[in-house]
């Protein structure tokens, strides 16, 4: 667990730097996931009747069995993989 907070020096600005990349994820994936539903989906505008398209359901349950933004997050920033800056800690190296 310390060795998350060794390059911020806080546990919190580490678990908020973490979820600021796990959002960034997380909206890319749903982006991704929308683009491919939309290819499969079936504009009909009887309400009575429910198609269930195999293609669709396959896509879901392949995203839903991706690793979650969270994890993707905390691997990337474990390899050193997420770019992070603090402005007030610059700020206050400058004066």
């Amino acid at each position: 667990m310390m060795e998350l907070c060794e390059d911020t020096g806080n546990i919190y600005e580490t678990v908020a730097i973490i979820g600021k990349r796990a959002n960034q994820i997380s909206v890319e994936m749903k982006n991704d996931l929308s683009k491919k539903l939309q290819e499969f989906a079936s504009y009909n505008d009887n309400l009575e009747e429910v198609f269930e398209n195999r293609e669709q359901i396959e896509i879901s349950r392949y995203y839903e069995k991706l690793p979650k933004p969270t994890l993707i997050a905390a691997q990337e920033y474990e390899e050193g993989k997420v770019y992070f800056r603090n402005p007030a800690k610059e700020k206050e190296k400058l004066q």
